[in-house]
């Protein structure tokens, strides 16, 4: 028993899950971007800003918490102490707040649509899913 290494599941777990996010990121983009085609055809400037904005929001808001939480828990890896702060999630929700808040007050983006394309995330983990229903049922390959 004292053969196995304990190593090589985390390490597999890790390479998985960096995949799936790099796939989840990439699916908020197409979502965004094909939000933002549909809207520019029927819906007002107001509303492909907001889709726009909120859409950017949402992917630099995945991006920040991705690479904070990865470099906090990081160190748990080597047995030191998480260096992730509440100052560091406050901050974020502050900038996002403060972006929306500013569009809102210069009428440059409709509130609805900011709200949609801070969605994306929700879309694209539909996308993900049904990936993973697909690669499950259809091919019979376990999900790691």
């Amino acid at each position: 028993m004292n053969e196995t290494g304990n190593n090589e599941g985390a390490r597999l777990f890790s390479a998985s899950g960096e995949a799936t996010n790099r796939r989840i990121f990439r699916s908020m983009i197409v979502v965004v971007v094909l939000a933002v085609c549909a809207s520019l055809l029927f819906a007002p400037w107001r509303v492909s800003t907001g889709l726009l904005l909120g859409g950017v929001l949402s992917l630099v808001n995945h991006y920040w918490l991705t690479t904070s939480t990865t470099a906090a828990f990081s160190v748990l890896v080597n047995g030191e102490k998480p260096r992730l702060s509440l100052i560091q999630y406050v901050l974020r929700y502050a900038v996002i707040g403060l972006v929306i808040l500013l569009a809102y007050k210069f009428g440059i983006a409709s509130v609805p649509a900011l709200i949609a394309g801070l969605c994306s995330f929700v879309f694209a983990l539909f996308v993900e899913a049904l990936r993973e229903f697909y690669f499950a049922i259809i091919h019979r390959e376990e999900i790691i």
